[in-house]
């Protein structure tokens, strides 16, 4: 088994393209979304006006706390939701930039990991017990991406 990891987290680090807050847009649902993260907590509050707002504003660390503020109306089945929600974005970032595509492609079979104490869902919680969700889902699409073409629908966006 290989015990190969990488870590990532912060944008301006080693394989820091692969955090939500990469500058990388997507576009999915007919409109565009400055980075995964934008789109991400959007989703929490589809179908509202609270979901425009939190695309619209200028850095992902203000859509992560719009996201996170519970006196916004969360969507009843976001826990259920979630995991798929993310899949969709990242498999957007992936499939819209090849330059992205083709560094997830080389990290081989290495584990990927988001390392940090700010999350222990989609991170690995600091210490390795946390669920890493994100590094899961990376992983996943990195198989989907190597049985796969690009699908024709999918337009490439500008780095």
């Amino acid at each position: 088994m290989n015990t190969d990891v990488i870590q990532f987290y912060r944008t301006q680090d080693p394989y820091g393209e692969f955090s939500n807050f990469a500058a990388f847009p997507i576009r999915l649902k007919e409109r565009d979304w400055p980075t995964v993260e934008h789109y991400f907590q959007a989703q929490k509050f589809a179908g509202t006006e609270h979901e425009e707002v939190i695309r619209k504003v200028r850095s992902p660390m203000i859509a992560a706390r719009l996201g996170r503020d519970r006196s916004r109306p969360l969507r009843p089945d976001w826990d259920s939701a979630r995991d798929e929600v993310m899949r969709e974005a990242l498999r957007a970032k992936f499939n819209q930039h090849p330059r992205l595509r083709s560094l997830l492609l080389r990290t081989g079979e290495v584990h990927l990991v988001e390392h940090t104490r700010n999350d222990r869902y989609w991170g690995d919680g600091g210490d390795g017990t946390g669920r890493n969700r994100l590094g899961e889902l990376l992983v996943e699409i990195r198989t989907e991406l190597r049985q796969t073409d690009v699908p024709t629908e999918t337009r490439s966006l500008p780095l």
